[in-house]
């Protein structure tokens, strides 16, 4: 009989919690979303539960629905070194732009990253869709999606080779020649793109992992064509297992015509679970929150996700009336692919046609991600559905609410999930690349013995 195969979880750091209204739960303590130890304590009980990351979103903008909204949120990178300094084997992922930063200096905090934690550095690669941040960096246009991808392909690729400007053995570290480094082992990139430029090598050498494991959380067209070709996992959002299944086989498809293999990338849904002792009392839970939630503000972050479409149908007079369809014109086609957020809000109006509360409370637990109320077993199953019929490799792990329902998935989901041999019960390994079974990635600037034998042998009959 075939084991079953291992899944992959990843905590997803948010506040609060990922529910609208976690900020108002009543178990909510105001201000420890800005103290170290509170993401240090769910990073350690993540790591006791073996999860394979954290993971931490982030949006350079403060956003303009302060009134309403838990806005406001700590940088992930520097808040995961924090993270890293109490932890021994959980990955950190931190999302950061490559339409706001420069190679040069994102590439060398994730490598400072990846060594300061002895190799537990994953970096989710967003181009960014809020032209709110834009202005925060100086920018008076924001750049159409064709042009941040085109970037974005550049930036990964000097950032590789900045990665792996250092070969294994360059350090020489005699004491007594006094040489501490070999100098034709370190290689400047020297790379002149059309939007991006560098010359120089990094400052430290190669990381434990080679370079950080490469994350993408696009599932439109050119956020798959760029995953692809660059990630080594996928976060993407889908509310059924068709939808699932299709953008599954789309990416493995595309990554092995590629001449990449599928166990390359690991697809992780985001899935957003609340845990009862039994269903009714799962519901309950949910219900609470979304009788929280303030109308005002999900319908601005609805609106905000229809950009070109006309929205003003969306208000507080028509929030329980059913929304029309006819407003999306088709936009929830699953093969359509062009703003996968919207694809996911207009999927759900053709399908369940909800009034617009409904729609805010559809909403309000995940995002658009899929939100399961239940028992542990009822969650778990859910789980080991997809991942038996080629929808997920793993889960982007979003608890309603911190610290009860992270508490409750690691307490109860987990070791349901153990019992049935799909995740671990012990680390096998200590990087973030051992946890989600990825491949050491070759350095590009180093060559064979093979060519250096050549090399040799063509420089010995020069000399004759």
């Amino acid at each position: 009989m075939t084991a079953p195969r291992q899944l992959s979880f990843n905590i997803f750091l948010h506040g609060f919690g990922h529910h609208e209204a976690s900020w108002r739960h009543p178990d909510a303590q105001p201000g420890v979303v800005y103290d170290a130890k509170y993401y240090q304590q769910i990073a350690r009980q993540a790591e006791a539960a073996k999860i394979d990351a954290i993971f931490f979103a982030d949006i350079p903008a403060a956003g303009r629905n302060a009134s309403y909204g838990a806005l406001g949120q700590l940088e992930p990178i520097t808040t995961l070194a924090n993270i890293a300094a109490v932890t021994e084997k959980i990955g950190l992922i931190a999302t950061a732009s490559t339409t706001f930063h420069e190679p040069y200096n994102l590439a060398r905090l994730f490598s400072t990253l990846d060594h300061l934690s002895g190799g537990r550095a994953g970096w989710n690669i967003v181009t960014t869709s809020s032209a709110i941040a834009a202005g925060n960096f100086g920018l008076d246009e924001f750049p159409d999606v064709s042009t941040r991808y085109a970037r974005a392909s550049e930036f990964v690729d000097v950032s590789k080779q900045l990665w792996d400007s250092w070969e294994a053995d360059a350090i020489v570290h005699n004491k007594e020649t006094g040489q501490y480094a070999d100098p034709s082992k370190v290689h400047d990139p020297n790379y002149r793109g059309q939007y991006v430029s560098v010359e120089g090598a990094l400052t430290n050498p190669r990381s434990p992992q080679g370079h950080p494991v490469l994350i993408q959380a696009g599932s439109s067209n050119d956020g798959r064509a760029f995953a692809a070709k660059y990630a080594e996992a996928i976060f993407t959002a889908h509310q059924r297992i068709e939808d699932a299944q299709l953008f599954y086989n789309d990416i493995k498809s595309r990554v092995v015509a590629l001449g990449r293999s599928e166990d390359d990338v690991k697809i992780l849904p985001g899935l957003s679970p609340i845990v009862g002792s039994t269903e009714a009392e799962a519901k309950a839970k949910e219900r609470e929150l979304n009788e929280l939630i303030i109308p005002q503000s999900g319908i601005e972050q609805v609106k905000g996700n229809l950009a070109g479409y006309d929205t003003s149908w969306f208000t507080l007079e028509n929030l329980d009336k059913k929304i029309p369809v006819e407003l999306f014109a088709g936009a929830g086609n699953v093969t359509d692919n062009k703003r996968s957020r919207l694809q996911v809000i207009a999927g759900i109006v053709e399908r369940e046609q909800p009034t617009l509360r409904g729609l805010l409370h559809k909403l309000a637990g995940g995002r658009g991600h899929q939100v399961v109320a239940g028992t542990a077993e009822h969650i778990a199953d859910r789980i080991q559905v997809w991942s038996e019929n080629r929808a997920a490799d793993g889960f982007n792990i979003m608890p309603a609410t911190y610290p009860g329902g992270l508490n409750d998935f690691l307490d109860q989901v987990v070791p349901e999930l153990q019992e049935r041999g799909l995740f671990r019960t012990e680390y096998s390994g200590n990087t973030l690349r051992d946890h989600f079974g990825l491949k050491q990635p070759v350095n590009s600037f180093e060559v064979s013995q093979s060519q250096q034998a050549v090399r040799a042998a063509e420089a010995a009959s020069a000399r004759v």
